[in-house]
């Protein structure tokens, strides 16, 4: 078997090789590192939240939401001690308070609880440089939704002042691995906020977990395990019992993907000899196979529309990418700079391509305009991989390593803004970004 297609199967190595912490956190993932964000962010002044005291134990929504924008890398949020008043509503806000200190933006909010345990969320947004309100938001919240009204609240300002849908509701998937290489050896596939708290476990397994993936309505996934002795496909409900096995063909069972109308898989079987390129009609669970060759076919995504299959090949000498279109079977080469270029995925706008692409011999995520031919490398770090895009095209999860230890990390598609989500549970690989939730 070819190197490069073992090491496009590389996390199987990690996972069964590397010896991991046997104490296993609550949170799996622990705070995020800022490694560097924009030259000149927006100086913002998130003033804490006024809250009743019966919830003085949570976090404070000012710190989440702050955060949420900090990890933009976009954004500055201000100290609160260096703030000349806290407002709490709109009445009581006074734009030379903010100019003095040169926000940009101001938010201002509260939370109160009801008599039903429930309890009443209010923010509002203000452009300090103009003098006017922006924007404002009332939830009534179960308190278990404490940090998911903060993160939605993010989004709204994020798109607010950007112009662009923000996605700090969304989640992250991810594979750890606990004892792996020993008898004890455990894995766990855990969906987690995309700030990395609040983990859950959706699958425990004895067996290796591989190539996760979220359906486009963010309701179920997809992804391979060893249960049987062999790689085979599962499918899975995030919130429910449901979970079947939809591939366990002898040989190789890998990389499952949903179409974007979330109808069909593609997906990589060597059930007739050579791995290849096959689509799947999850209702009715009949194949079609895509590519014919026999070369190495693998890491199959979907272009935005759905017409096009975007996927790794060595048929030219050496792993490159690929994009056949389904209806007439025109194949054509997407990349030509390097002798590595694997695992790609394309932006929402179908016009971009991030990839792991080698450079001197290491690899790293990379970004290409299909249009102008012009790639440039985001990551500065080490054995990158397993790219995964956030809904709006901004920003891109991977997987790396750091002192030894498989971590997550995030970097801006303009390669500004990068940021690490380390683990002290043990190695952390395979990430996928989940579309966007709840509408």
């Amino acid at each position: 078997m070819n190197k490069w297609y073992l090491r496009s199967c590389s996390v199987v190595l990690f996972l069964l090789v590397l010896p991991l912490s046997a104490n296993v956190l609550a949170n799996t993932l622990d705070p995020i590192l800022i490694d560097r964000g924009m030259d000149e962010p927006i100086r913002i002044a998130v003033v804490p939240f006024k809250t009743d005291t019966r919830l003085q134990s949570k976090a404070n929504m000012a710190d989440i939401i702050g955060f949420d924008l900090a990890r933009s890398g976009q954004f500055f949020p201000m100290e609160a001690e260096n703030m000349l008043s806290h407002p709490h509503e709109a009445r009581a806000v006074f734009y030379r308070d903010w100019r003095v200190i040169k926000a940009a933006y101001l938010v201002i909010g509260n939370a109160r609880l009801n008599a039903d345990g429930r309890v009443d969320v209010n923010f509002e947004l203000f452009d300090v440089v103009s003098g006017r309100r922006m924007d404002g938001k009332r939830y009534t919240i179960a308190q278990s939704q404490w940090r998911e009204a903060a993160h939605r609240m993010s989004d709204v300002i994020y798109e607010q002042i950007t112009g662009v849908r923000g996605a700090f509701s969304t989640k992250i998937m991810y594979v750890l691995a606990q004892n792996a290489g020993t008898p004890q050896a455990n894995y766990r596939l855990e969906i987690a906020d995309s700030d990395g708290e609040q983990s859950r476990t959706l699958l425990n397994s004895k067996e290796p977990i591989l190539s996760a993936n979220w359906s486009p309505d963010g309701k179920r996934v997809v992804y391979v395990t060893f249960e049987t002795g062999r790689p085979s496909i599962v499918l899975q409900d995030v919130n429910g019992p449901y979970r079947e096995r939809l591939t366990n063909f002898r040989g190789i069972n890998s990389s499952p993907v949903f179409s974007p109308d979330g109808k069909k898989l593609a997906m990589v079987l060597s059930k007739d000899g050579d791995p290849e390129i096959f689509v799947m009609d999850i209702a009715t669970r009949s194949l079609r196979q895509i590519t014919r060759h026999h070369a190495i076919d693998t890491e199959p995504s979907w272009t935005p529309d759905g017409k096009s299959i975007v996927f790794t090949s060595d048929r030219g000498g050496r792993p490159q990418i690929y994009q056949v279109e389904l209806a007439t079977n025109f194949l054509e080469r997407l990349t030509f700079q390097g002798d590595y270029n694997a695992r790609a995925r394309l932006l929402p706008d179908g016009k971009h391509l991030v990839f792991v692409h080698r450079t001197n011999g290491v690899f790293h995520i990379a970004w290409q305009d299909l249009e102008r031919d012009n790639l440039q490398v985001l990551t500065e770090t080490s054995l990158d991989e397993s790219p995964s895009l956030a809904p709006n095209g901004q920003m891109l999860i991977y997987a790396t390593q750091h002192q030894g230890r498989g971590i997550l990390a995030v970097v801006s598609i303009d390669g500004s803004v990068k940021y690490r989500l380390p683990s002290s549970s043990g190695d952390v690989r395979e990430p996928a970004w989940s579309p966007y939730l709840g509408g």
